[in-house]
């Protein structure tokens, strides 16, 4: 991999809830568009997959912007691995309630768009995050975000199908990226499939085989990491290239 820009530490205030979270942009030397790339519930914008995914990004010409929810701010969670319960000395705390997680993806988009203004936007992230700024997009329109992308949308609660999760995103009107493994245990594919197929033209869904729900695969399926890593960023590098203006 050449040698990358160093990120920018930033700071965003969450009026709602009274606090303030780290935010890192990412900005290779000519950058195309703009990712804004919330954490999932179990670790923070520094974890391995999120540095890995903006590293990716980064050489192919795409900037992101990662940043934090106040709950993992105040816990703490640089890094660790999602869903661990104690890990590095810091303590998992709760997700914020969504009215908060909303507001927090609404200031980390106005933060983007004020820190490169002229770029297009697309926004998400993984788990929790994607789903998060979708619901806050299908509430009212995220201002210059032309297109939504899930790293793993977490459909349902572990084993358990149930697409109720999915009813907001009818409400979405912007082109959707859904990057899923064929066994993420948070997204029964035999149920988000079909929503995709419902949403229409505004759905694109792509699989990533033998993937889990943190796009991990087995080893005999002689894949690794790496290639994930650029089978992931390049789905989103071709689907944006096709939907921003």
């Amino acid at each position: 991999m050449s040698e990358l820009p160093r990120a920018q530490e930033l700071t965003l205030v969450v009026e709602e809830a009274g606090t303030r979270v780290s935010a890192l942009l990412l900005v290779p030397e000519r950058p195309r568009f703009l990712y804004v790339l919330g954490h999932g519930a179990g670790a923070g914008m520094r974890h391995s997959f999120m540095e890995g995914v903006a590293e990716v990004l980064a050489v192919r010409d795409i900037a992101t912007f990662r940043y934090q929810f106040p709950y993992m701010e105040e816990a703490g969670g640089a890094g660790g691995a999602e869903g661990a319960g104690r890990m590095g000395g810091w303590v998992r705390r709760r997700p914020d309630p969504p009215k908060i997680l909303e507001a927090t993806v609404r200031a980390a988009v106005a933060g983007a768009r004020e820190a490169l203004p002229d770029l297009p936007m697309i926004a998400g992230g993984k788990s929790m995050g994607g789903r998060m700024t979708s619901q806050a997009q299908s509430r009212e329109p995220l201002r210059g975000v032309e297109g939504l992308v899930f790293l793993g949308f977490p459909l349902h609660a572990p084993k358990k199908p149930d697409d109720k999760r999915a009813a907001h995103l009818f409400d979405v009107k912007i082109p959707m990226l859904f990057l899923q493994g064929t066994r993420d245990t948070l997204a029964d594919l035999r149920l988000l499939t079909p929503i995709c197929d419902r949403l229409g033209a505004r759905a694109t869904i792509h699989i990533v085989e033998g993937g889990d729900h943190s796009f991990k695969v087995l080893k005999r399926s002689g894949r690794t990491d790496e290639e994930v890593m650029e089978e992931l960023t390049e789905a989103v590098t071709n689907w944006a290239d096709g939907v921003l203006r």
